[in-house]
């Protein structure tokens, strides 16, 4: 099975395959301040995680939204997350403005455990938000608690995928660990969420969690290329295990902070298919396009 080595290389591949276009659903778009902190956090991140993390498609907003497009990205998730009370309304008011206004982009939410956080995200999701972040480690919240917990039932009722970093890479937060999040799981069962990272490093254990919870996926982000192989290596039995939750899992890539082109991400995730018959063409149409999109739709 082909892989695309450059980014040039994408959209013929993606040609080949049938495919419309890409659909992702762990990318980042910010407010630009905000932004350019995050950068500038990732610009130390020897000292914070023990390894150099250069930006790749360090542009500016207009460059980067061509980028995608180029690439063959037809629908993305703008993901936005908050590390502090009284960030994430104001933050949500911009990603679902800036998935309206933005082609090819959707409206997306954060939540944070505050006393508003169920009014913000009763609206946004009236506003049309499609998909949620939240950011364990980086919020460093308890994701069980009590102030959150009418949000994850909204989430539940309302069908919207819920993005949750909550492994322990790239580096454990008082909170972190795929175990506490199951205690969220057990009390919403029905909730759509989407494990990002695939659960970075435990990634056993977070198709243990897609198998024992049916609205439960992972996501591709970083998973499976030479930067993250380093640090939080696939089991070796990946592919095999894909092949019996092959409709649980979407792209994602975090673009645009990631070390290396986004092809890289594509080729990783075209190796996994390749690697067991049972996945092949069919198991890549449905995480580039076909299992994102129905999630994205409201129809998971």
């Amino acid at each position: 099975m082909t892989a695309p080595s450059s980014d040039a290389e994408v959209p013929a591949w993606l040609a080949d395959l049938g495919l419309p276009g890409l659909v992702d659903i762990h990318t980042h778009f910010l407010p630009e301040r905000v932004l350019r902190k995050v950068w500038a956090y990732f610009d130390q991140a020897g000292a914070h995680y023990g390894v150099e993390w250069p930006i790749f498609y360090r542009h500016p907003e207009e460059e980067r939204l061509r980028v995608l497009r180029e690439l063959g990205v037809t629908t993305f998730a703008p993901l936005v997350y908050a590390h502090k009370p009284g960030m994430a309304e104001w933050l949500t008011d911009w990603a679902v403005d800036f998935g309206r206004r933005t082609p090819g982009a959707v409206p997306t939410a954060t939540i944070f455990p505050e006393p508003e956080v169920t009014t913000y995200l009763t609206k946004a999701l009236d506003a049309g938000a499609r998909c949620v972040k939240v950011h364990v480690q980086v919020g460093a919240f308890d994701p069980r608690d009590d102030l959150l917990d009418p949000a994850w039932g909204l989430l539940a009722e309302a069908g919207v995928p819920v993005v949750v970093h909550c492994g322990h890479r790239p580096r454990p937060g008082p909170y972190t660990g795929l175990d506490v999040f199951e205690e969220v799981l057990r009390r919403h069962p029905a909730l759509v969420a989407v494990l990002a990272h695939a659960g970075m490093p435990d990634h056993g254990a977070a198709l243990d969690l897609v198998g024992k919870y049916p609205g439960v996926h992972i996501d591709t982000t970083m998973v499976g290329v030479a930067f993250s192989e380093n640090f939080a290596a696939l089991p070796a039995d990946w592919s095999a295990r894909l092949a019996e939750h092959a409709d649980r899992v979407v792209l994602g890539t975090d673009f645009p902070n990631i070390p290396y082109p986004y092809a890289e991400q594509l080729a990783a995730i075209a190796g996994w298919a390749a690697a067991d018959d049972r996945l092949g063409s069919e198991f890549l149409r449905a995480v580039l396009h076909d299992t994102p999109v129905r999630l994205l739709d409201g129809s998971s």
